[in-house]
Formats: C-alpha cells, structure tokens, sequence
C-alpha cells in the first residue's frame, strides 16, 4: 500500500473515531451502573491513578519531543505510542469511574472557583479537539509524511500537553472534596 493509499484508509476512521469517542463518553458518562440495579461497588479509587496517567502522558509528551529533537526517530516513536496508550487507558478509567461512581461538585468558593471552571472547561473542550489532531499527526508520521507531521505535530503537542497537566490540576482542586 502507498503512502498516499494509506493516509487516504485512515482518513475515515480519523473522522469516525473523532466523533464517535466524544459521544460515547458523554452517553457512557450519564449512565450510572448502580442506579440502574447493577450490584457494583463504585470504583472511587480510580480518580488518583488516572489523573497519574495523565501525569505520566505529560512526561511521555515532553520525553518524545526531546528524543526528536536530539534525532531519536525510533525513541521518539515509542514514546508517542506509549502516550497514546496512557490516553486510551486514561479513557477507559475515567468512563468506568462515573459509571459507578456520584459526581463530585466542586466545592471551592470565590475567585478559586472561576480558576478551577476556567481549567475544567478549557480541559474538555481541548480534549475533544485533541482527538483528531492526535490521529491525523500519528497517521501522517506512519504514512511516512514527516513533513506534513512535524507541521501538524507543533499544534498537537502544546494542545495535548496542556490536556494532560489540566487533568491532573483539575484532579489536585477537586481531590479534598472527594467522599
């Protein structure tokens, strides 16, 4: 298969995964296993491993870019592959934790409020936005388009960076307030 034939079969599951992992998780996020009946226990230990996996893709993140500049292609690769995968994992956490678990409110008042809204809003939006971005650089690069990645790869890399540190510092606000 070309190089072009390949960036062309991936193209529609960039489409199709983009929208579809959103809205699957805003379906999968208000459904609530136990009051539906299910007998299972809420899996509230979930909320520090996946805001540490989300630490670890920070690192990954800044690892890989430092493995390309000093010319590492291969650590490089691993690494974004390592970081996908801290994603992916992040992902399914984070759906299995408000599939059993209440949602927690934020309690912080006055000005620390709008703070942890801000980081919280701007967290999910650029998380949808992430999705494609992070297909279509990874497809690029295995299409071999190096030219073409490094130039979408500067705009996926502040975006998903700043996505993953927001999710830890959203975790940080509003861990006192776990029950």
């Amino acid at each position: 298969m070309s190089k072009q034939n390949l960036e062309q079969k991936y193209k529609k599951w960039i489409v199709i995964l983009s929208i579809a992992i959103p809205l699957v998780v805003v379906l999968l996020f208000g459904v609530n296993l136990r009051k539906l009946g299910f007998d299972v226990a809420p899996l509230t230990f979930l909320p520090p491993i996946y805001a540490s996996v989300n630490a670890i893709t920070a690192i990954l993140l800044v690892l890989a870019v430092i493995a390309i500049k000093s010319g590492n292609r291969k650590r490089h690769e691993n690494l974004m592959k390592a970081a996908i995968g801290c994603s992916v994992l992040f992902l399914g956490m984070y759906v299995a934790y408000h599939m059993t678990s209440d949602s927690t409110p934020f309690g912080g008042k006055g000005f620390v409020r709008y703070v942890y809204y801000f980081i919280l809003i701007t967290h999910v939006i650029l998380s949808v936005v992430i999705i494609p971005l992070v297909l279509i650089t990874y497809v690029r690069a295995l299409a071999e388009r190096f030219d073409t990645h490094k130039k979408i790869a500067k705009i996926t890399f502040p975006i998903w960076l700043y996505v993953a540190v927001t999710g830890v510092i959203v975790y940080l606000m509003i861990a006192p307030y776990y029950v």
